[in-house]
């Protein structure tokens, strides 16, 4: 690569002025390398990206590519790549403050030549000129390149056609890149250039509409027509920018206010014009994005500005229903136009500014009123009447590429788009304004629906095609309004008599009947079906869901009982009979669909019900567990699938509690591969996956090998993110419980180095956590876990000593302190020996530190608002109450003292016969009750009552502990001095005290 030599020693002196042999040598090296770095043989690629990547940071690079890609005699993909990389180099290196940033002379050099030509006859790259262009001007225009609109409006005005339309091209994604930024300075820049040229770019757009129009009108040929509607598009395209981000007020502005209304002319105009193409067999895409794009610019400004568009919400009801709700208007409409008008309607319908205030003596804006009597004036009855016939009779009827699709993908069918459909499907979009519409005016539409479910709710002949459709069609809207028809529509009666009887017809045609009957039942069975019918309905979905009926029955009877199943009606025991042949159906049909969206679906559908029946679902969890295991090998490139498995797995391993272990084999290889964060599905995979690690964890007997070969997986997870945090804290908590020995031996160092490099990066909630993890330790063995946890207590002890912390975290660290004193002494004296040595240059001692960690623990105990943690801080307080405790402590003797004596009053209950009991003693050994609390319902949750019981929070009364202290105390010191302290106490302490302790039973 002698020429890549040569540009490696040229660009490291060499400035835009360089001298042209120089220039001439550095741009062959670097075709040379984009030649390479087009090729297919990974040999030569790869070197060849390398050098480019090498090459982003170097002086002279982009003037080089700038040089390559304005050379229109190269091949187009030489000059593709050069524009690319210039296009990714603006990215990471135009910035001011970017590192390695491009040197100012040469981004002046650069900004000069992109805008000197504008006849780059390759269209594909004539747009990202324009958008490299824009994203300049994003960061420069106007303070350092003011000269740019200018030089594009000049050009636009100039008689070169090639040139006007790309420098038009570059104005369009120039103002929106402009548009985009939200600073207000930037705003208001946008705002001046708006108001500098929307008069030029209006009467622009308007001559280039006039003069297709006129060619249109007169018959020109359809490729004579082409230039200058492309050119009136991409003014649109501008305008639409303009009019929606340059102006705070667009009704302010005369012109902005003509033109919108010019918009309902033109597209009519356009519409007709279009129909006489179309009927001389033209089709022309620009024509029918040029219609689109006008719909578009009044949709987007009643968005943006609503109150600015009140006087428009007439005609604007009126352009949408003619067009999609009369024959005339359907005649020169397309699908595409139609969802636009229609989404045109559901705004104006849906807008939270047009809507009247709810409550007595609310304002509302004068526009806002304004807006609703234009609403309500056009919505007659009359025309509601039409709207919502010609919904249901017209728009919601399959058609025959639905049908078509149903013979040969009946699954694609049953698919849910998700997202936003009703931006692009007519039936999604249809179905949004009927809602939308019914909700507005029930009191009017309801009797309508209901008049047409009278018409078509008898049986129809099964070879009466329309009619089906039409009852389908009418079936879907009373599904749709459920709601809004619960005092209408007596829908018990007409399950028991029409519905379920129309389940029974088994003609072709008539699926399409029993598909809508199923989505039916399911849409009201939350609405309005009867405890009583229940059984019947779990019993006509298991019928429909036979493996000999239509699968696009099959299908909508699985959202039907997904419906009834989650709803908060739903009982166990009311379903159990119907379990068996439920789950026997569903998971034929989970073997029997293919494509994988459907496999989620059904087993969606599956996890619910596991959730909800739980562990009945027992007996079928073998037959499962062996199909999810095919599948799960079989779905290696079908991430989202896997992620249905897992949930699935998830729901199977609570559902199924400490029987879980036949799940086990499969359970272990999911989470391995879910959470092994080498993995490529781990991206998709981690958060379901850490659930599914806490449920195996929770449910686990023993630790197996395979279940502790897992935690392999747990440091490079904290290391790689903190997403995930909390479950991940949640697991090594479970571990903790399951294997003290072996985590706290072998395996916790690892993990609390990491937590330890990371705890200054979390927010408090985070920190919290992570201490519950520490404290976990610290309670099922508090040597070993003091050792553990002891590069951390340093960091502990000097956050109560400082005191700084959010009150959750001095909460924690109390509490940690605490366990220390309590549990591991030694180990508390040697950190404070340690933490005297670091404070203050080692000059404060170690009775100034202790001195000072128990007053920020008797000033912050009053804001510990757990009784757990409060009986825990008090009982350590309690062991600090010793004759050797250096006078800094009993200096806070009064504090000390005040604090245990309010935590017994919170913590002491009275039994019935009045006798005083400490609320938090567990017995040992405990009731079998004890067990049935829903917080201890799994192995994990028995091990942590087991944890509980060896806990001093409870089984140490804090009543005797003090009293015990209290003893040895007097007698170590002498009465005197006992009294001494005693005196120092606030009178309604000492009187408490004396009623908690009976203090003349102490003595010596």
């Amino acid at each position: 690569m002698e020429n890549t030599e040569c540009y490696r020693d040229i660009v490291t002196t060499s400035k835009p002025s360089h001298d042209e042999n120089d220039w001439e040598k550095m741009d062959a090296a670097v075709i040379e390398v984009l030649q390479q770095a087009g090729s297919q043989d990974p040999n030569v690629l790869k070197p060849a990206e390398q050098t480019l990547k090498e090459w982003e940071t170097q002086r002279g690079f982009y003037t080089a590519l700038y040089n390559v890609f304005s050379n229109h005699s190269l091949a187009v993909n030489i000059r593709w790549m050069a524009v690319l990389y210039f296009k990714n180099g603006v990215d990471k290196y135009w910035r001011k403050n970017a590192p390695n940033g491009i040197e100012e002379d040469e981004k002046e050099f650069l900004r000069q030549r992109l805008i000197s030509n504008f006849e780059e006859p390759v269209n594909q790259l004539a747009l990202q000129l324009a958008v490299l262009i824009a994203k300049i001007a994003r960061y420069d225009c106007p303070r350092e390149w003011d000269v740019l609109i200018p030089t594009l409006l000049e050009v636009i005005r100039g008689q070169n056609s090639i040139a006007q339309h790309r420098a038009l091209l570059t104005m369009h994604h120039v103002v929106k890149a402009l548009a985009s930024k939200r600073l207000s300075g930037d705003v208001r820049l946008f705002e001046n250039l708006t108001h500098n040229v929307i008069t030029f770019i209006l009467n622009t757009w308007n001559t280039y509409t006039e003069s297709f129009l006129i060619m249109a009108s007169n018959g020109v040929d359809a490729n004579q027509i082409q230039e200058p509607l492309e050119k009136a598009l991409l003014l649109l395209k501008i305008l639409r920018k303009l009019i929606v981000y340059g102006f705070h007020k667009p009704s302010l502005s005369e012109n902005v206010m003509r033109f919108l209304e010019v918009i309902f002319e033109r597209a009519h105009t356009c519409l007709e014009w279009r129909k006489t193409l179309v009927s001389k067999g033209i089709q022309m895409e620009v024509c029918d994005k040029f219609i689109i794009h006008l719909t578009k610019v009044l949709l987007e400004v009643l968005e943006m500005h609503p109150l600015c568009y009140v006087e428009l919400i007439p005609t604007s009801l009126e352009f949408s229903v003619f067009y999609c709700f009369t024959e005339a208007g359907q005649a020169l409409a397309f699908e595409r136009f139609i969802i636009q008008c229609l989404n045109l309607m559901k705004s104006i319908l849906l807008s939270v500014w047009y809507r009247p205030a709810k409550g007595i003596g609310e304002s509302k804006d004068p526009l806002t009123v304004r807006a609703y009597q234009l609403r309500q004036e056009f919505f007659t009855h009359q025309t509601l009447t039409e709207i919502c016939s010609r919904l249901v009779t017209h728009y919601f009827l399959l058609t025959p590429a639905d049908l078509e699709l149903w013979d040969t993908d009946p699954e694609n069918l049953a698919v849910d788009d998700g997202g936003e459909p009703w931006k692009y499907n007519l039936r999604a979009c249809t179905q949004l304004v009927f809602l939308a519409i019914f909700h507005q005016f029930k009191d009017v539409l309801a009797s309508v629906l209901v008049d047409l479910i009278q018409k078509h709710h008898q049986p129809v002949e099964p070879s009466d095609l329309h009619a089906i459709l039409l009852k389908d069609a009418v079936y879907n809207a009373v599904g749709l309004a459920a709601f809004d028809l619960y005092d209408e529509v007596n829908f018990d009666q007409w399950f028991s008599t029409t519905l379920k009887e129309e389940l029974k017809v088994k003609s072709n045609n008539y699926r399409i009947i029993r598909r809508r009957v199923c989505w039916l039942i399911g849409r009201w069975a939350g609405v309005k079906l009867s405890t009583k019918l229940r059984p019947e309905f779990y019993q006509l979905m298991i019928e429909a869901l036979s493996p000999e009926e239509d699968l696009g029955v099959r299908l909508a009877a699985i959202d039907a009982l997904k419906l009834a199943i989650d709803d908060f009606q739903f009982h166990t025991a009311e379903f159990t009979p119907y379990l068996e042949s439920t789950f026997s159906l569903l998971f034929t049909l989970l073997k029997e669909v293919t494509e994988s969206d459907t496999k989620m679906h059904v087993l969606f559908v599956l996890s619910c019900m596991i959730e909800r029946v739980g562990y009945d679902i027992k007996p079928y969890v073998g037959a499962l567990t062996s199909y999810l295991s095919t599948l799960w090998q079989q779905s290696e490139n079908h991430h989202m699938l896997r992620c249905a498995i897992v949930t699935t797995l998830v729901h199977l391993e609570k559902s199924i509690g400490s029987d879980s272990s036949i799940l086990q084999p499969l359970v272990v290889r999911v989470v391995d591969l879910s959470c092994d964060v080498t993995q490529e599905g781990h991206v998709y995979l981690l958060e379901d996956g850490l659930e599914l690690w806490l449920a195996l964890l929770e449910n686990a007997s023993e630790p197996t090998p395979e279940i502790m070969d897992l935690f392999r997986n747990m440091p490079p997870l904290l290391e790689s993110s903190t997403d995930n945090l909390r479950l991940c804290l949640y697991i090594l908590q479970a571990y903790v419980l399951l294997s003290p020995q072996e985590f706290l031996c072998q395996r916790g160092t690892v993990i609390i180095e990491t937590l330890r490099s990371l705890l200054g990066d979390l927010r408090c909630e985070g920190i919290v956590v992570a201490m519950r993890l520490f404290e976990t330790c610290l309670r099922v063995s508090p040597e070993q876990g003091a050792e553990l946890i002891r590069p951390l207590l340093m960091k502990i002890f000097e956050s109560v000593y400082k005191g700084e912390e959010f009150p959750m975290v001095m909460t924690m660290c109390l509490s940690i302190v605490a366990r220390v004193l309590l549990c591991c002494k030694n180990i508390f004296v040697q950190v404070i020996s340690e933490l005297s040595r670091n404070i203050g240059g080692g000059e404060t001692n170690e009775e100034a530190v202790l001195g000072q960690i128990v007053h920020i623990w008797v000033s912050r105990m009053p804001l510990v608002t757990q009784p757990e943690r409060r009986k825990l801080l008090a009982l350590a307080l309690c062991s600090l109450l010793e004759a050797n405790s250096p006078p800094s402590v009993l200096q806070h003797f009064p504090s000390i003292i005040s604090n245990i004596v309010e935590t017994l009053n919170d913590i002491t209950k009275y039994d019935d016969a009045g006798c005083p009991t400490d609320s938090l003693m567990i017995s040992d050994p405990p009731s079998p009750s004890q067990y049935d609390d829903v917080d201890y319902d799994t192995l994990h949750g028995q091990r942590r009552k087991k944890l509980a019981l060896s806990d001093p929070v409870h089984n140490l009364s804090l009543n005797n502990t003090l009293h015990n202290q209290f003893i040895k105390l007097r007698r170590t010191v002498g009465n005197d001095q006992f009294d001494h302290l005693l005196n120092t106490l606030n009178p309604d302490v000492n009187e408490e005290l004396n009623l908690c302790l009976g203090m003349q039973d102490i003595a010596l």
